[in-house]
């Protein structure tokens, strides 16, 4: 897979940036995974992990733009660094700060709190360590956190919290956590206070080398499993192993057959079973002679016993009739993905980013297409893509715009439909955010609109957009 460079520098002003009207003392905060502010509007977390904060370069950065019945824009919103007022630690060089994310209440007060990897944080002497910190939700929004107990065991360079999940694990009705890492992955269980942080936390000592985690319930009994893709030689997520809970313990068990990474769980044939989504971004070639040119994404479906190895599992790439396009080498499609229903009919529908698309003569200009679930599993009819050339899509394909390098489904304006959030991390050298509003029949680009890193005051050179948060489902 090609390499490309979506993270530049940029310099920001610390703190919150605009201040948000409080939840009012008669309502009740919404209790909704990724509403910060718990207006009953869920919010947009976009890491900006290679941000400068003052003279640290690559310290990171979060930025939060709130929800409302009119989508997100640029007045409402937060910018949040570790030289923020009650963020543990302070911003140094190369932190990396925000590139990783996930949102959920941890501390069960109704208000979603964000949790964020800082995964080249150094320790001491030790460089590379990372570190993971709890963003605290509340009437205002974010603000304020608390630092996940680190392990003594981090090597340098490992990279902890490269991958960040939130979820129930064990039915138990609390949030828990899980970070990975080159030589760690860890588990944090809830419920957590502001003041203590997570009950315990323990070691995953079965998982090896993992960047990636995903999570969500595919066995329909309330507690979500954890999905850990394996690097193999030549091969991102050439191993898919999961943990599932069996009501004293976690058992682990391997997806054989399965390839992948990232990846997303929701329930896309309305079964009651979450159905795991993964996308396979990688051309084929010496080391991976499997997958398909441009790349692809696969659905293996959930049930009792979780996915069975032996099915069939859905493939998808742009080749596939009705898929709009044609798959080329390093399109990079399925290299984003998100689940989430964009036309509320109860399906759970997949978002797929290609930020190496060509568009025109303009490369690497990016496009998404949206898939739609049904009683029969997810399917190509009636499948869009949109690129910057899209008509009513702000802007215009660029060579190097990567349209399509971090995607979100989630319901912003809620009307019960999922809108498009679209990372931008090439444009204007700075990177934006672009959404796109659902209807019954699926997004439109009527009322779209494209928020630039200038548009929402960050310094030349931001590259918001490469890296967004992960709503959990409710």
């Amino acid at each position: 897979m090609r390499k490309r460079t979506l993270l530049l520098a940029a310099t920001l002003t610390t703190g919150l940036l605009t201040a948000l009207p409080a939840t009012t003392a008669t309502a009740a905060p919404s209790g909704l995974s990724g509403d910060f502010n718990g207006d009953g509007y869920r919010d947009v977390a976009a890491g900006v992990p290679c941000a400068d904060v003052g003279a640290a370069s690559c310290a990171g950065a979060v930025v939060v733009l709130y929800g409302s019945s009119s989508g997100v824009s640029a007045t409402r919103k937060a910018v949040i660094t570790q030289n923020s007022t009650g963020v543990p630690g302070t911003a140094e060089e190369s932190d990396l700060f925000g590139s990783s994310l996930a949102a959920a209440d941890l501390d069960r007060d109704g208000y979603s709190d964000l949790v964020v990897g800082a995964s080249n944080e150094s320790i001491g002497d030790r460089d590379g360590v990372g570190s993971g910190t709890v963003l605290w939700g509340g009437p205002s929004g974010l603000s304020g956190g608390k630092g996940l107990p680190q392990p003594t065991t981090l090597a340098e360079y490992g990279n902890f919290s490269r991958g960040i999940a939130a979820d129930d694990f064990d039915g138990d009705g609390d949030t828990d956590v899980t970070l990975t890492g080159q030589s760690h992955t860890r588990l944090y269980q809830g419920p957590f206070t502001r003041a203590g942080g997570p009950t315990s936390h323990t070691r995953v000592g079965e998982v090896g080398t993992t960047f990636e985690v995903i999570a969500g319930d595919m066995t329909g009994d309330g507690a979500a499993e954890r999905v850990y893709p394996f690097n193999v030689e030549g091969d991102n997520g050439g191993q898919i192993n999961y943990f599932r809970w069996t009501g004293t313990g976690y058992k682990m068990a391997e997806l054989t057959g399965a390839d992948g990474y990232p990846g997303a769980i929701a329930d896309i044939n309305r079964d009651g079973y979450g159905d795991l989504v993964l996308g396979d971004p990688q051309d084929p070639f010496e080391y991976k002679p499997g997958g398909h040119k441009g790349g692809r994404i696969t659905v293996w479906y959930g049930g009792p016993a979780g996915p069975d190895p032996a099915q069939q599992p859905t493939v998808v790439h742009q080749d596939t009739t009705g898929v709009p396009g044609a798959a080329e080498t390093d399109d990079l499609f399925g290299s984003r993905i998100d689940t989430g229903d964009v036309n509320g009919d109860g399906y759970a529908d997949v978002l797929v980013g290609a930020p190496g698309e060509d568009v025109g003569t303009a490369r690497d200009a990016g496009s998404v297409t949206v898939l739609y679930g049904s009683a029969a599993g997810l399917g190509t009819s009636g499948a869009k893509s949109w690129t910057q050339d899209t008509s009513g899509v702000p802007g215009t394909a660029e060579t190097g715009d990567s349209f399509g390098s971090a995607v979100d489904l989630r319901d912003l304006t809620k009307d019960g439909r999922a809108d498009l959030v679209i990372g931008v991390g090439g444009e204007n050298g700075t990177g934006g955010l672009w959404t796109l509003r659902s209807t019954a029949t699926g997004p439109t680009t009527t009322g779209a609109q494209g928020l630039t890193a200038t548009g929402l005051s960050l310094k030349t050179g931001a590259n918001i957009g490469a890296n967004l948060g992960s709503v959990l489902a409710q």
